[in-house]
């Protein structure tokens, strides 16, 4: 069996060798990524079923407890490591056509640190290291956004660096505060030990690793970044920030809270966050004319629905939570990635710009639907079973405050209906200004779309193929021994 860490090594390694395979041909550098990424997708997917039987511990450099930095494959992990690496997979297949200006190789080269720092995030087993990974995926994401250096490129990455910036700094007073307790960084260890500590030792750092990893995550009130970022970078990034940046922040959120801390008194301020976060995000959304911030808003939207179902600490919501996480990686991705081309033929972000794309560019049309459909949770969609567990494990909770939020969250799925009925109904019902010429996006670019419209409606139709690992995720995070055993022996 291969050693976890090669999805960690393989796409950090190549990312500082695409400079020398430009020297040899400028055209090879861009077919890097989709073929690094396509390895550690192969890769997730062999370690899947190994792992879900018994976790995979790697100790990077040989040293012992407690000096090692472990890397921890478990289903959880390497579960987001697949979806990390298919997201990242198709959006590099898009980017082959769609960057071609500017400096390329800064882009790829920038595009696999930001998923190697994903991919690092959801894997290592030391506090501290959890933060370097972070920081690649941060950095990483602030230069992709101001990649085309226009003035509001340049803008909305300086201010997603400033509230980056305070985040990351609130996370390293936390561990400095954790460290300074239990003289260790091994995530494991300050887990066995948590105990031991008085409840305002613990609940300082915890409090100030979620607001630190809140403004990655876009949680209300700190989302004021996202919505310039996303229509200011190009769609690709669009696509990563939204379908695995801003998760990541999430994954730390609830790896701190439920393996880390096993604090469950804050679950319920987790929930109010939730349900904040959700409203704001949905009412932001349905008042865009601009299709990109339109679809920024909504994602801090989702990012509300993840976290309430992740918050209601049971191992239903949990696995419901994942789910939805999965759902909103796939449909969201497809979301940006099929207005790019949409936007570059208009030259406008304007919704009113887009009438007639129905006809004009039916395949990136019917793709958008699809994504629209989804994320609003109908079926046969992969949002239609991951909205219903959801509900479900809400009502499971029982008495009367479950109903009101479950009632809450979906009045937040009425209004995101509505705004995506209006944009599917300026590409299909209403005239475009402009003679119809049907002009679709390149072949390079619909292989994506297609790749991403099919697992919708796979893992739709078939979603007893991922339940039974997303039962095995939600109880890895429920059962901190288990882990806790697996990192140290």
């Amino acid at each position: 069996m291969p050693d976890p860490v090669l999805l960690i090594v393989v796409p950090l390694g190549f990312s500082f060798l695409i400079p020398l395979f430009g020297l040899i041909s400028r055209k090879i550098e861009k077919f890097i990524p989709p073929i690094v990424l396509l390895f550690n997708l192969i890769l997730s997917l062999i370690f899947l079923p190994v792992v879900i039987r018994k976790p995979v511990v790697s100790s990077i450099g040989g040293f012992v407890h407690p000096f090692s930095i472990n890397i921890y494959a478990g289903t959880l992990g390497v579960l987001f490591t697949v979806v990390i690496s298919l997201i990242g997979f198709a959006v590099s297949l898009y980017a082959i056509g769609y960057i071609k200006e500017g400096a390329t190789q800064k882009y790829h080269m920038l595009y696999l640190l930001l998923l190697t720092g994903a991919t690092g995030v959801v894997l290592t087993a030391d506090i501290f290291n959890l933060f370097v990974f972070y920081e690649i995926l941060c950095i990483s994401s602030y230069a992709l956004v101001a990649y085309s250096g226009d003035k509001a490129g340049v803008e909305s990455a300086s201010k997603y660096l400033i509230q980056g910036s305070i985040g990351s700094t609130l996370m390293l007073i936390a561990i400095a505060l954790i460290y300074g307790q239990f003289g260790t960084l091994n995530m494991a260890s300050i887990a066995q030990n948590i105990k031991t500590s008085h409840p305002i030792h613990i609940y300082v750092p915890l409090i100030l690793f979620i607001t630190g990893v809140g403004v990655e995550a876009a949680i209300f009130p700190l989302n004021a970044w996202l919505p310039d970022a996303h229509s200011s970078a190009p769609s690709t990034i669009s696509a990563v920030l939204s379908g695995i940046a801003i998760k990541m922040g999430i994954y730390v959120i609830i790896r701190i809270v439920y393996t880390i801390f096993g604090s469950t008194d804050i679950l319920f301020l987790l929930v109010v966050v939730a349900v904040a976060t959700l409203l704001i995000g949905e009412f932001s959304a349905f008042s865009q004319h601009n299709i990109k911030r339109m679809l920024a808003f909504s994602s801090t939207g989702q990012i509300g629905l993840i976290l309430f179902a992740l918050a209601l600490g049971s191992s239903n919501g949990i696995s419901a939570g994942i789910f939805q996480f999965i759902n909103h990686a796939l449909s969201k991705s497809l979301l940006f990635l099929s207005t790019g081309y949409m936007i570059c033929r208009t030259g406008s972000m304007e919704i009113s710009a887009l009438e007639g794309m129905g006809k004009k560019m039916p395949v990136s049309s019917l793709a958008f639907t699809v994504g629209a459909f989804s994320l609003i949770g109908l079926p046969p969609f992969v949002g239609f079973p991951s909205k219903f567990l959801i509900v479900k494990a809400a009502l499971s909770k029982g008495g009367f405050l479950p109903i009101v939020l479950i009632m809450i969250v979906l009045f937040g799925t009425v209004i995101e209906a509505v705004y995506f009925f209006k944009v599917i109904q300026v590409f299909y019902f209403k005239e475009s200004k402009e003679p119809i010429e049907r002009r679709e996006a390149p072949p390079i670019a619909i292989i994506p779309l297609i790749i991403l419209v099919i697992m919708i409606l796979a893992v739709g139709l078939y979603p007893y193929i991922i339940t039974g690992v997303l039962n095995n995720a939600a109880s890895e995070l429920l059962k901190r021994t288990v882990y806790i055993r697996g990192v140290l022996g």
